[in-house]
């Protein structure tokens, strides 16, 4: 059976300075960005100590993955990975 799903991206923010509630919030405002630009926040994780923040996504490209970010809150990642999920 074929697949046809977006590929997927993780995204890294480093150097972080705000707080868990802060970062639910903005994704909050990615899910509310995210169908404009054919993209689908899946995940996300926190590393307060180390001011890291890590996304999951599915989407068309790196670039529509940034342009979420951007417009849903301005912090936009440090570097995105094409990944896939193991099994």
């Amino acid at each position: 059976m074929l697949r046809c799903t977006m590929p997927l991206y993780m995204d890294v923010h480093r150097d972080v300075d705000a707080s868990v509630e802060d970062v639910v919030d903005a994704h909050k405002k990615d899910l509310e960005t995210q169908e404009k630009h054919g993209v689908k926040y899946l995940n996300y994780w926190v590393d307060e100590d180390e001011g890291a923040v890590f996304c999951l996504f599915e989407g068309p490209s790196k670039e529509a993955g940034e342009k979420v970010h951007k417009e849903a809150h301005g912090l936009t990642a440090d570097e995105i990975f094409e990944v896939e999920q193991g099994e």
